[in-house]
Protein backbone atom coordinates (compact mmCIF):
# COMPACT_ATOMS: atom_id res chain seq x y z
CA UNK A 1 0.00 0.00 0.00
CA UNK A 2 0.91 3.53 -0.84
CA UNK A 3 1.37 6.64 1.94
CA UNK A 4 -2.11 7.79 0.43
CA UNK A 5 -3.61 4.01 1.23
CA UNK A 6 -4.20 3.49 -2.47
CA UNK A 7 -2.38 -0.06 -3.60
CA UNK A 8 0.67 0.60 -5.39
CA UNK A 9 -0.74 -1.32 -8.56
CA UNK A 10 -3.36 0.87 -10.64
CA UNK A 11 -5.81 -1.09 -11.90
CA UNK A 12 -7.81 -0.54 -14.97
CA UNK A 13 -10.58 0.36 -14.07
CA UNK A 14 -9.55 3.55 -11.70
CA UNK A 15 -10.38 6.86 -12.97
CA UNK A 16 -7.75 9.22 -13.81
CA UNK A 17 -7.24 12.89 -13.92
CA UNK A 18 -5.22 15.09 -16.08
CA UNK A 19 -5.43 18.47 -14.64
CA UNK A 20 -5.08 21.12 -17.01
CA UNK A 21 -3.85 24.43 -16.29
CA UNK A 22 -3.47 25.82 -20.07
CA UNK A 23 -6.25 27.24 -21.97
CA UNK A 24 -4.21 25.62 -24.89
CA UNK A 25 -5.19 22.19 -23.60
CA UNK A 26 -8.51 22.02 -24.74
CA UNK A 27 -11.47 24.16 -26.61
CA UNK A 28 -14.95 24.53 -25.23
CA UNK A 29 -16.09 20.76 -25.52
CA UNK A 30 -13.18 18.57 -25.81
CA UNK A 31 -9.23 17.89 -24.49
CA UNK A 32 -6.48 18.16 -26.70
CA UNK A 33 -3.55 16.01 -27.57
CA UNK A 34 -0.87 18.45 -25.97
CA UNK A 35 -2.79 18.09 -22.69
CA UNK A 36 -1.06 14.61 -22.23
CA UNK A 37 2.27 14.89 -24.14
CA UNK A 38 4.82 13.55 -22.17
CA UNK A 39 7.18 15.86 -19.94
CA UNK A 40 10.85 16.28 -21.81
CA UNK A 41 12.62 16.31 -18.65
CA UNK A 42 11.54 12.48 -18.02
CA UNK A 43 8.94 11.46 -20.46
CA UNK A 44 6.42 10.89 -18.02
CA UNK A 45 2.61 12.54 -17.99
CA UNK A 46 1.12 13.53 -14.92
CA UNK A 47 -1.77 12.15 -13.56
CA UNK A 48 -3.78 11.79 -10.24
CA UNK A 49 -6.01 8.77 -9.11
CA UNK A 50 -9.27 10.88 -8.34
CA UNK A 51 -12.54 11.23 -11.34
CA UNK A 52 -14.55 13.90 -11.64
CA UNK A 53 -16.56 13.37 -8.17
CA UNK A 54 -16.23 14.59 -5.95
CA UNK A 55 -15.43 17.55 -7.82
CA UNK A 56 -14.22 19.38 -4.05
CA UNK A 57 -11.89 16.61 -3.36
CA UNK A 58 -10.88 16.87 -7.28
CA UNK A 59 -10.29 20.50 -6.14
CA UNK A 60 -8.52 19.85 -3.40
CA UNK A 61 -5.86 17.53 -4.96
CA UNK A 62 -5.37 19.99 -7.84
CA UNK A 63 -4.56 22.65 -5.20
CA UNK A 64 -1.86 20.81 -3.54
CA UNK A 65 -0.38 19.69 -6.81
CA UNK A 66 -0.32 22.93 -8.51
CA UNK A 67 0.56 25.48 -6.19
CA UNK A 68 0.44 29.01 -7.33
CA UNK A 69 -0.85 27.27 -11.22
CA UNK A 70 -4.11 28.30 -11.70
CA UNK A 71 -6.61 25.36 -12.39
CA UNK A 72 -8.81 25.82 -15.61
CA UNK A 73 -10.14 21.75 -15.58
CA UNK A 74 -9.03 18.12 -15.79
CA UNK A 75 -9.24 15.67 -18.02
CA UNK A 76 -10.80 12.52 -16.50
CA UNK A 77 -10.43 8.79 -18.68
CA UNK A 78 -10.15 5.38 -17.20
CA UNK A 79 -6.41 3.94 -16.71
CA UNK A 80 -7.89 0.90 -19.26
CA UNK A 81 -7.46 4.07 -22.07
CA UNK A 82 -4.23 4.89 -21.38
CA UNK A 83 -2.82 1.18 -21.86
CA UNK A 84 -5.47 0.63 -24.84
CA UNK A 85 -3.03 3.49 -26.05
CA UNK A 86 0.37 0.89 -25.62
CA UNK A 87 1.31 2.64 -22.66
CA UNK A 88 1.00 1.83 -18.80
CA UNK A 89 0.94 4.08 -15.25
CA UNK A 90 3.55 3.75 -12.17
CA UNK A 91 1.85 5.04 -9.04
CA UNK A 92 4.31 7.57 -7.82
CA UNK A 93 3.71 9.35 -4.63
CA UNK A 94 4.20 11.65 -3.09
CA UNK A 95 2.10 13.54 -3.78
CA UNK A 96 -0.47 11.64 -2.86
CA UNK A 97 -2.49 9.52 -5.17
CA UNK A 98 -0.55 10.61 -8.27
CA UNK A 99 0.71 8.39 -10.52
CA UNK A 100 2.78 9.11 -14.02
CA UNK A 101 1.91 7.56 -17.72
CA UNK A 102 4.92 5.95 -18.56
CA UNK A 103 6.06 4.14 -22.15
CA UNK A 104 5.83 6.40 -24.20
CA UNK A 105 8.00 6.22 -27.25
CA UNK A 106 10.14 9.21 -27.08
CA UNK A 107 13.57 8.41 -26.10
CA UNK A 108 17.03 10.03 -25.45
CA UNK A 109 17.32 10.81 -29.26
CA UNK A 110 13.87 12.44 -29.63
CA UNK A 111 13.73 12.09 -33.69
CA UNK A 112 10.89 13.38 -35.68
CA UNK A 113 9.52 9.95 -35.46
CA UNK A 114 9.20 9.50 -32.21
CA UNK A 115 7.77 12.66 -31.72
CA UNK A 116 5.05 11.94 -34.74
CA UNK A 117 4.33 8.46 -32.92
CA UNK A 118 4.30 10.26 -28.83
CA UNK A 119 1.47 12.98 -30.63
CA UNK A 120 -0.87 10.35 -32.47
CA UNK A 121 -0.94 8.06 -28.93
CA UNK A 122 -1.62 11.50 -27.21
CA UNK A 123 -4.67 12.04 -29.38
CA UNK A 124 -6.07 8.74 -28.78
CA UNK A 125 -5.76 9.70 -25.02
CA UNK A 126 -7.53 12.77 -25.48
CA UNK A 127 -10.08 11.68 -27.42
CA UNK A 128 -11.15 9.00 -24.65
CA UNK A 129 -10.73 11.93 -22.33
CA UNK A 130 -13.70 13.59 -20.31
CA UNK A 131 -13.35 17.33 -20.49
CA UNK A 132 -14.16 19.19 -17.17
CA UNK A 133 -14.16 22.50 -17.00
CA UNK A 134 -13.28 23.99 -13.19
Amino acid sequence: MLPSGLPEHVSDDESLARFLTQSSHYTANRVKQDAFMPNRKDNTTSVFRHGAEPRDELVRIAAQALGSRPLRGAAILRAAEVRSAGLDLEATEPPARHANIVGWPIGEEDTSLSKALAKRIALQIARDATLLIM
